[in-house]
């Protein structure tokens, strides 16, 4: 039977076709709002990707920048919250540089920034316009829900809003956990946290600097070497000889908490410590590849095609993580091991010996720069 072409003059779109993105439906809306006073300028100023939580959508620190955005007052943030389906608005600019990384963000609409997720089985709440959240640490918080922490007592030094105390007390099964936090909104949401969670009557919440501690004559090498950027808070951590386990989940560097990491492991046994730390890795030659097609404009780097953000980074690292521990890495845990091993000999007047566990590529933190986690065991050495 012959065959022949036939071309349909107006052909009916499929479904997939017709159907508008978030960010397609918000600048048609937007451009529907503004009418004639549309323009290229205010285009390129429409967010193409942004961060779902709840009813609550937080913008970029660099969308609506422009000004003819301001004279539209409360008719945009509507129109914006309408077409991206949210009920309140938030947008972020730059994390205050006051010591606890403080969220510089501004409600747009809406009463307050109380949001909820859900990661693992774990809820979390807190107010996003005074704290962070990291999804970008999720990979971590799963790690630390497999460690078998079955009646354990685990000391979490930098707790935040609980991140990694409730992994531990609800997958890991430790049996208790002591939290320090020092920003007040962080420990506001820890608490709620805990009780969402039904673990509160196995956390105790200690609100304030843990480098101020009741010891006044600390060893001189066990003080803080490094100035803070923050006054200390009118606390004492009473905490010591007392955890099988402590975490350090502070970045750029949780260095100032070893000295209390040290004094609150139990000095008759040991533990582990998990130290965070940002560690500068040399760029490693590129091996010859085929070329690729470049990324279609449109979709930026960790936006999924609707525009919201899947997974974002905290910084602007886009290496690949592989598993393969670089020299740099095994050079700061040896580095840090030994560090800790002095700490704990001069706290105790006995020898003690340090392991390395495990070495934990969390994230690229920036070029070139890794977020990682050493597993460190700790023991005294017992006398011959």
């Amino acid at each position: 039977m012959p065959c022949r072409l036939v071309q349909i003059q107006d052909p009916v779109p499929s479904r997939a076709a017709r159907r508008r993105t978030p960010a397609q439906k918000l600048r048609d809306e937007l451009q529907r709002l503004l009418g004639e006073s549309w323009s290229e300028e205010l285009e390129r100023d429409v967010p193409h990707a942004w961060q779902r939580h709840g009813d609550l959508i937080l913008l970029s620190e660099d969308s609506f920048g422009a000004a003819p955005w301001e004279k539209l007052g409360p008719a945009l943030w509507e129109t914006v919250a309408s077409a991206l389906g949210a009920q309140r608005l938030a947008r972020r600019g730059r994390v205050l540089p006051d010591g606890m990384r403080t969220p510089n963000v501004t409600l747009l609409l809406g009463q307050d920034g109380w949001v909820e997720h859900v990661d693992n089985g774990i809820r979390y709440t807190f107010d996003v316009t005074k704290c962070m959240f990291s999804p970008g640490n999720i990979t971590e918080k799963l790690r630390v829900a497999s460690l078998p922490c079955s009646g354990e007592v685990l000391v979490d030094l930098y707790a935040g809003i609980g991140y990694f105390t409730l992994p531990y007390l609800v997958h890991a099964a430790a049996a208790f956990a002591h939290t320090c936090e020092w920003n007040s909104h962080a420990v506001e949401a820890l608490r709620r946290n805990l009780a969402l969670n039904g673990v509160q009557d196995r956390c105790r919440v200690h609100h304030g600097d843990n480098r101020q501690v009741s010891s006044a004559d600390e060893p001189r090498s066990l003080q803080p070497h490094t100035a803070s950027s923050s006054p200390p808070l009118s606390f004492q951590l009473e905490l010591r000889d007392v955890a099988d386990r402590v975490n350090l989940g502070l970045i750029p560097s949780s260095e100032e908490g070893w000295p209390v990491a040290c004094r609150v492991l139990k000095k008759g046994t040991g533990g582990v410590l998990h130290i965070h730390h940002n560690v500068e890795t040399l760029p490693a030659p590129a091996p010859r590849q085929a070329p690729v097609l470049q990324a279609e404009r449109g979709s930026p780097e960790g936006a999924g095609s609707d525009g919201e953000v899947q997974s974002p980074m905290e910084g602007s690292g886009k290496e690949t993580l592989g598993a393969r521990i670089r020299p740099e890495w095994q050079r700061w845990a040896e580095a840090t091991a030994a560090r800790i091993q002095g700490l704990l000999a001069e706290l105790h007047g006995q020898p003690w010996r340090t392991s390395i566990l495990h070495i934990e590529a969390v994230k690229s933190y920036a070029p070139h720069v890794h977020h990682l986690v050493l597993d460190l065991e700790c023991r005294p050495t017992l006398p011959a």
